[in-house]
């Protein structure tokens, strides 16, 4: 998948779990997009530690979400803690 995939996939991983998880995330479009770039690495290589995927295997789209979610909450927890 090219680069333009690859942000048009993190975009709306980012979206989605923006929209799942309750509370004030307040970030921007690009935010939004690392997010979801970041929860689809999360899963995979969080699965892949797990034994859920193969290695070179990437997560799926619920898996990625789920990722993106475990980041929005981490994200949550350090910056309410420094403000």
């Amino acid at each position: 998948m090219g680069i333009i995939g690859t942000i048009l996939i993190g975009l709306i991983v980012g979206l989605v779990a923006r929209f799942l998880k309750p509370g004030n995330d307040s970030m921007g479009w690009i935010m939004t997009i690392l997010l979801g770039i970041g929860g689809s690495l999360l899963a995979s290589y969080g699965g892949q530690a797990l034994g859920l995927y193969q290695a070179g295997e990437g997560a799926g789209f619920i898996g990625a979400v789920v990722g993106a979610i475990i980041l929005l909450v981490i994200y949550g927890a350090l910056t309410r803690r420094n403000h």
